[in-house]
């Protein structure tokens, strides 16, 4: 039951200090397996001011899905993604599966200020005041997804064509002997962290320019393009 979840888990449920209920975050959370370990992650970042998208590989087991669903249903402010993927490591989907917790979140109640994208296997060092502190100190109004002009030894990723296949039940991707056009609106590309802690005007940026859409759609055949997507649109003028 709910009771006996929120009781020997130990979730809290109030804020733990003016600031933080005052400051929400948003979490994506991808996951395909460990509940054990998605569920210590959840407790370890959940605050009841906070919200959460969790996507669920739609590969994943049932009985793992159903398992994930029952936790989700006993908190009004975690969710599972609209719309789930299909995911391939390296490959478009792991992209799109960020995508659209986005735009569940930015349809949200919850008035959020940043949102940060994490795996099944991460785990915080920093409590939530703590993370809210670091943003507010050095990053406010600002997103941080750090990265640095596309490297010679990683052009390759989005230079020729990718696509996703499958092989004796296991998902992967591999490249094709095409070359892609050059980037959409002359975009320079970036090369950086698939992870970020970005703000709500920058994903609501992101999910409605023109360049920004071109971008996801020339993305789709790259290799691994969550590693360039965010950085490329952080570092467009203004």
């Amino acid at each position: 039951s709910c009771s006996t979840v929120l009781k020997t888990l130990h979730f809290i449920t109030r804020p733990l200090s003016e600031e933080e209920g005052n400051f929400s975050l948003a979490y994506i959370i991808t996951i395909h397996k460990e509940l054990e370990m998605f569920v210590r992650l959840l407790r370890a970042i959940y605050m009841p001011q906070n919200i959460y998208c969790i996507h669920i590989d739609e590969k994943s087991p049932r009985s793992y899905k159903t398992a994930v669903q029952n936790l989700v249903n006993c908190f009004e402010n975690i969710f599972i993604s609209s719309k789930r993927e299909h995911v391939v490591y390296a490959g478009f989907s792991r992209l799109q599966a960020d995508i659209n917790c986005m735009r569940d979140l930015v349809n949200s109640k919850v008035q959020w200020n940043y949102v940060i994208n994490l795996c099944g296997q991460d785990y915080p060092l920093k409590t939530n005041k703590e993370i809210i502190q670091y943003i507010k100190s050095k990053w406010n109004g600002k997103n941080i997804t750090p990265g640095i002009v596309q490297p010679l030894h990683v052009k390759h990723r989005t230079e020729v064509s990718y696509r996703e296949y499958v092989h004796s039940g296991v998902p992967y991707v591999y490249p094709a002997k095409l070359r892609k056009a050059r980037p959409p609106h002359n975009l320079t590309i970036y090369f950086g962290s698939a992870y970020y802690v970005l703000t709500k005007g920058f994903v609501e940026f992101t999910l409605s320019d023109a360049r920004a859409k071109a971008l996801l759609e020339w993305s789709r055949d790259t290799y691994s393009p969550d590693e360039h997507y965010w950085v490329t649109l952080n570092r467009l003028p203004g």
